[in-house]
């Protein structure tokens, strides 16, 4: 391998500088958005016009919000496990970014599902809310998104913001297999899964189709908001070190 290959920086490593990250996210977070606005209307059309459910009527178009709220409140928290990781063992300079960026929009996930399930709970279940582990393991989830956003502002020092932000979201993280499984190894009022399975979706294409789209969109809308987040962040990050220096060199005068 000649020199100037090995001394190339690889595209992972070049999106370590925070620049070159700016320059990156700043090309695609508008098409980012472009392709979350056109995919969910095409995903809102089609669950307004997808057929009432046998059971539960116009209720079931819940669903359509519901599932994939509560999908991506699971993968950012995910997502937030491997920048903990990133952040703790390579110290990759925007892996810390990312945990706090993520925070707040997993939170509004967490939050979107937890009350579209109590509006589809009450008519199915008779119930706004049952304490059963699903719904508990949900509600610990966002009660964690809400720990780690206020001990991220109460800490002055970033650095050891960062690392306690990290070592909490990876313990943390145990939680997320609970949520997925919790069905399956406790006596639940909750559905089990419905999708994801080994012998295939349960659910009727008319159902199926337009939830897959929208939880595409749902998909999309995240990745664009969570690029929009980390720019903020860095250029936050930024701005507050201009105003410590600058309050340095006017201490050095007087």
């Amino acid at each position: 391998m000649s020199e100037t290959t090995a001394s190339r920086p690889g595209w992972f490593t070049s999106l370590a500088n925070p620049t070159r990250f700016l320059g990156l996210a700043g090309r695609l977070t508008p098409w980012l958005a472009g392709l979350t606005a056109i995919t969910l209307v095409i995903g809102l059309y089609m669950a307004f016009t997808a057929p009432e459910d046998y059971q539960q009527g116009s209720t079931v178009r819940i669903m359509f919000i519901h599932v994939p709220s509560a999908w991506l409140a699971m993968m950012c928290y995910s997502i937030m496990a491997v920048s903990a990781i990133g952040s703790l063992v390579w110290r990759h300079p925007l892996a810390d970014v990312s945990v706090r960026a993520a925070a707040p929009i997993g939170a509004v996930f967490t939050a979107l599902a937890l009350v579209t399930g109590s509006l589809w709970g009450k008519p199915m279940w008779g119930t706004w809310w049952v304490w059963d582990a699903r719904l508990t393991s949900f509600f610990v989830l966002f009660l964690m998104y809400l720990g780690l956003i206020a001990l991220d502002r109460a800490m002055d020092d970033a650095n050891r913001s960062a690392r306690v932000s990290a070592v909490l979201v990876l313990i943390g993280f145990i939680n997320i297999p609970i949520i997925k499984f919790s069905v399956d190894w406790w006596n639940t009022l909750h559905q089990p899964a419905s999708v994801l399975r080994a012998d295939g979706p349960t659910i009727h294409p008319t159902l199926l189709y337009p939830l897959l789209v929208m939880a595409i969109g749902f998909t999309l809308l995240f990745f664009t908001l969570h690029l929009m987040a980390m720019r903020n962040e860095i250029w936050r990050r930024r701005v507050n070190v201009m105003r410590q220096n600058a309050a340095r060199r006017i201490g050095a005068k007087s």
